[in-house]
């Protein structure tokens, strides 16, 4: 059965490019997405996320979603993206981006990497240098910059304990 609130939307998807989280990267606005995934793909996801969706390559790589995390704060890119590239995903995402690494210079961003608008987990190879970046973009710095967070925040740790 499914346990999950009527207002919580899942779609499956049928797309030769079934390991999706390689595929895009996305936030609660825009998703960037691999640029041969199906239009119907697209739209669906465009619909069922209730985002705008753009197709893009990060630093010549197809699989966005490996090489590139985003929050509604910001995003972190491979770091062999080049500077214009890295002005023009900005613009079209309307989105802070910089380049970077995890896990000790690793470009699988997403593979080190899983972010919020209020917290983050890396890798344990993670060096301090890669922290701060890291923390910068996505304005990690301890400040809660969303109203609602502090509420949400509360009523899950309650929940956990």
């Amino acid at each position: 059965t499914n346990s999950l609130p009527d207002n919580i939307r899942v779609m499956r998807i049928e797309e030769r490019l079934s390991a999706l989280g390689n595929t895009m990267a996305c936030n609660d606005y825009v998703a960037l997405v691999h640029p041969d995934l199906d239009k119907e793909t697209a739209e669906l996801v465009s619909d069922v996320l209730n985002v705008d969706v753009f197709r893009g390559v990060v630093a010549n790589q197809s699989l966005v979603g490996t090489y590139c995390v985003l929050t509604n704060q910001g995003g972190l890119v491979h770091p062999r993206v080049t500077v214009d590239e890295l002005d023009q995903l900005s613009s079209l995402l309307q989105l802070p981006l910089t380049a970077g690494t995890v896990n000790r210079g690793s470009p699988l961003i997403a593979a080190g990497l899983v972010v919020n608008d209020w917290a983050g987990f890396c890798g344990l190879e993670t060096t301090s240098t890669e922290i701060q970046v890291i923390e910068s973009i996505f304005k990690l710095d301890g400040e809660m910059n969303i109203p609602v967070v502090g509420s949400a925040h509360d009523a899950l740790v309650e929940s956990l304990s």
